[in-house]
C-alpha cells in the first residue's frame, strides 16, 4: 500500500470516528519538517508532528546536541539513542524520512571541513538513523542524499544538502556583535567552497531529472540576508552558482528548507530568470530564539519565535504549495501559500 493510500485510509477512519471533517481532506503531498533539538529538553511536539501523517518527514539537523569541548564518539550515541528512543520519533522513523546533519550533530560549533572527527560522526549518525549497507552516503564523502516520490507528473524531489563535512572556513567578522556581521562577514574568494565540487556536481545531475515539485534542504540558510552568523551569502559565489543552477532547471515549484537560526521565517528573492526563490526556515523542536530580532530585505513578516516544526502541502488541482509553521500542539503561526510558477 503506498504512502498517499494509507494516509488516505487512515484520514477516512479518523472522520468516520467523528473526527474533526478537515481528517478527511487530505493534501495530496505533505512534508514536514524541523531542526534544533536538544535530546536533554522536553519534547512534546513530536506528537503534534506524528499527527500529521507526512507522506516523508525531515530531520533537518542539529537533530542532537553533542558537539564543544570533549567531543567523544560515545556521547553522540548516546545522545542519538535518548533522541531517537523517544516514542513519537520511533513512529517518524518507521515512516518514510531523510535526515541531515548541522553543527551540533556534526560534532563542533559552526564546523566544516576541518573537524577532525567527521568520519566517526558520519559513522554514528549512519548507525542512528538505519542507513542501509547499500545506501550510497556509505561509499561516499559526506551525507548529502535525495529521494523522488510519487508519479510521473505528480513526482517530488526532496534533496538534502551537507553543508558540513566540505565547507571551507568562514571569515571571521572584523566588527564582532556589530549588526548584520555578529560572528563572520562574506568573503567572495572563488576558491571557498560551501559543498565540495563532488557534491555541486551530484547536485547538478539530480536537478537535471525531471520532475514537478521541488524540495531543497540546507541545514543552514540560504537567502537570509540580515545577519552575519552562517548563511550561504557568506560565500557569496556558491550562494549565487545555487540560484543560477536551480534557475536553469526549473520545476513547477521550488521551495528551499532551512534550520540552524532558533526562529522561524519565510523568505523570497527575485531571480534573475523566472519565478522567484523561496526559503522556510523552521528551527526550534525545543528551544527557540524569543528575542530574535533582525531586519532582513528578504523575509516577509515577522520571524516565529516560540518551538515550532514545519509542514508543507502540495496541492496539484490548485497548483499550489501551502506553507506552515506551527506550534508544539499543531496550531499554525505562519501561513503562506506559493503558487506553481510553470505549466
Amino acid at each position: 500500500m503506498s504512502g498517499w493510500t494509507r494516509r488516505r485510509a487512515a484520514a477516512a477512519l479518523l472522520a468516520a470516528a467523528g473526527s474533526p471533517l478537515q481528517a478527511a481532506a487530505r493534501p495530496d503531498f505533505r512534508l514536514s519538517f524541523g531542526s534544533c533539538a536538544n535530546q536533554d529538553a522536553p519534547q512534546p511536539i513530536w506528537d503534534a508532528v506524528l499527527r500529521e501523517q507526512a507522506d516523508v518527514h525531515l530531520f533537518g539537523g542539529d537533530n542532537v546536541y553533542a558537539s564543544g569541548p570533549g567531543w567523544s564518539v560515545e556521547r553522540l550515541r548516546a545522545a542519538y539513542a535518548k533522541a531517537l528512543g523517544l516514542p513519537a520519533v520511533r513512529a517518524l522513523l518507521a515512516r518514510p524520512h531523510l535526515a541531515i546533519w548541522d553543527d551540533h550533530d556534526y560534532g563542533r560549533n559552526d564546523g566544516g571541513a576541518e573537524f577532525e572527527h567527521k568520519h566517526e560522526a558520519k559513522a554514528a549518525f549512519l548507525e542512528a538513523f538505519q542507513v542501509p549497507a547499500q545506501d550510497p552516503r556509505r561509499q561516499r564523502e559526506g551525507l548529502y542524499t535525495q529521494a523522488v516520490f510519487g508519479p510521473p507528473g505528480r513526482r517530488v524531489q526532496v534533496l538534502m544538502l551537507d553543508t558540513r563535512w566540505f565547507r571551507s572556513p568562514w571569515r571571521p567578522s572584523r566588527e564582532r556583535g556589530a549588526k548584520g556581521r555578529e560572528r563572520y562577514e562574506p568573503n567572495p574568494e572563488p576558491d571557498l567552497t560551501l559543498l565540495g565540487e563532488g557534491q555541486w556536481a551530484w547536485l547538478a545531475a539530480q536537478l537535471a531529472q525531471p520532475v514537478e515539485v521541488r524540495f531543497l534542504y540546507s541545514s543552514i540558510q540560504v537567502l537570509a540576508q540580515g545577519h552575519g552568523y552562517e548563511r550561504w551569502g557568506l560565500f557569496p559565489h556558491e550562494l549565487q552558482r545555487l540560484l543560477r543552477l536551480l534557475e536553469a532547471h526549473p520545476a513547477r515549484a521550488t521551495l528551499m528548507m532551512s534550520g540552524d537560526r532558533h526562529f522561524g521565517a519565510l523568505y523570497r528573492v527575485e531571480a534573475d530568470s523566472g519565478a522567484p526563490h523561496w526559503e522556510l526556515t523552521s528551527s526550534g523542536i525545543t528551544h527557540a530564539w524569543a528575542g530574535v530580532q533582525e531586519d532582513d530585505p528578504v523575509r516577509l513578516g515577522e520571524p516565529v519565535r516560540v518551538n515550532h516544526y514545519g509542514v508543507v502541502d502540495v496541492d496539484w488541482d490548485a497548483a499550489e504549495l501551502r506553507l506552515r509553521l506551527n506550534d508544539t500542539l499543531g496550531q499554525p503561526l505562519l501561513q503562506h501559500t506559493v503558487a506553481f510558477s510553470n505549466p
